[in-house]
């Protein structure tokens, strides 16, 4: 076995498909800069755990389909949307992905089928899309079940509302000028 055929950075996806490889991994969560732009910062990130097993698949009268079964867990850090505390928020992605030779072969079969397709390359990077998936799959509205801290329901400042009532009505002036016209007509 290669190194490239292990290699989740510089994969040769061909090679390990063909060959039926497996490969697993663990990778800092630190590692993922563009997913990191969505998380919380967390004292103690738990690390990615992924698996990645490669197969060919017969197809009658045609050139065999290449897949790779990919598997992911971990746990984001993120801010909860109620109480805009840290919320930790566990993800798992199991999906299958069948590699084509050609960007314009993933076009024209991209709207006539449900599979996620991806191009055969000699270099692939398996940890690139691992971030993909985990960008996909944050929440839109991240969330406690319960909030560890009473949610605040209210946006009313004290000292703002006495500003408000301090300050004079925009249309009093108005009222006056008009209790002048009515009274001197």
């Amino acid at each position: 076995m290669s190194a490239s055929e292990t290699d989740p950075v510089r994969l040769d996806i061909q090679a390990f498909i063909r060959n039926g490889r497996h490969a697993e991994g663990v990778a800092p969560l630190a590692r993922f800069t563009r997913l990191a732009e969505d998380l919380e910062s967390s004292a103690d990130p738990q690390p990615v755990r992924w698996s990645a097993a490669g197969r060919s698949l017969p197809v009658t009268g045609g050139e065999p389909e290449s897949w790779l079964r990919l598997h992911v867990e971990a746990v984001l850090p993120l801010t909860c949307q109620r109480c805009l505390g840290p919320v930790d928020v566990p993800v798992v992605i199991d999906r299958d992905f069948r590699f084509v030779a050609t960007e314009e072969q993933a076009l024209a079969e991209d709207d006539d089928t449900d599979d996620e397709l991806l191009v055969l390359s000699r270099e692939f990077n398996l940890l690139d899309l691992i971030e993909d998936e985990l960008i996909l799959d944050l929440p839109a509205v991240p969330r406690h079940d319960v909030c560890p801290v009473p949610v605040r329901l209210s946006v009313e400042d004290a000292d703002f509302a006495q500003a408000e009532a301090e300050q004079p009505h925009p249309f009093a002036g108005l009222a006056a000028l008009r209790g002048r016209k009515d009274s001197g007509s």
